[in-house]
């Protein structure tokens, strides 16, 4: 691979054993087979305020809030999961794209988006896998610029899906196209690199 994707990947999710945090392990591996350099990293080492602009205005962008934003543009892909919440996207994946958003030291609203490519997933324990909320991570990241790949998985009845080491999804068609989506992303990051 002449150019080589660097891919920051998350869940939309806090909760320790979050089924959308083992998801996005899963394709994470599929992006390092295909020769991304991938970074995982759990929203809950970076909590953060829900977004206020008063805060912005008065304090300033939050600490967590600037070392997520150096992440997203150390990376030029993202990897996600995220749960749905009434039939929408989770509150702290939401609060982490809008506080990520923000302009700092005069650089262009979005910069930390432009030119970003996404794979995006779900897991739920319902029976439509969460994907209902994919239709709004899509149009949300594609409105901030980010170009998400056609490829996406939503994960139904997610807390009986994974074996038992929590490594991959016992259905194995399933867990094949979960690592695909991880190898796409890596490999279309690359070709898209100038």
């Amino acid at each position: 691979m002449a150019n080589k994707a660097k891919i920051l990947c998350f869940a939309g999710s806090l909760r320790a054993d979050s089924v959308n945090k083992k998801l996005v392990k899963i394709a994470m591996q599929g992006a390092k087979d295909a020769g991304a350099d991938v970074t995982y990293i759990d929203l809950k080492d970076y909590q953060l305020p829900i977004y206020d602009e008063d805060i912005e205005t008065t304090v300033g962008i939050p600490e967590n809030a600037v070392k997520l934003k150096e992440l997203f543009l150390a990376n030029n892909g993202l990897l996600m999961a995220t749960p749905e919440y009434n039939s929408s996207v989770s509150a702290v994946w939401k609060n982490t794209i809008d506080w990520v958003s923000r302009s700092a030291n005069g650089e262009p609203m979005l910069h930390c988006y432009a030119g970003k490519v996404a794979a995006i997933m779900s897991a739920s324990p319902g029976q439509l896998g969460g994907l209902r909320c994919l239709t709004h991570v899509r149009s949300i990241l594609e409105n901030i610029q980010v170009m998400v790949i056609p490829d996406q998985f939503a994960l139904p009845m997610a807390y009986s899906a994974f074996s038992v080491d929590e490594s991959k999804l016992v259905d194995e068609k399933k867990n094949e196209t979960v690592i695909k989506i991880g190898e796409k992303l890596a490999n279309v990051t690359a070709k898209l690199l100038v």
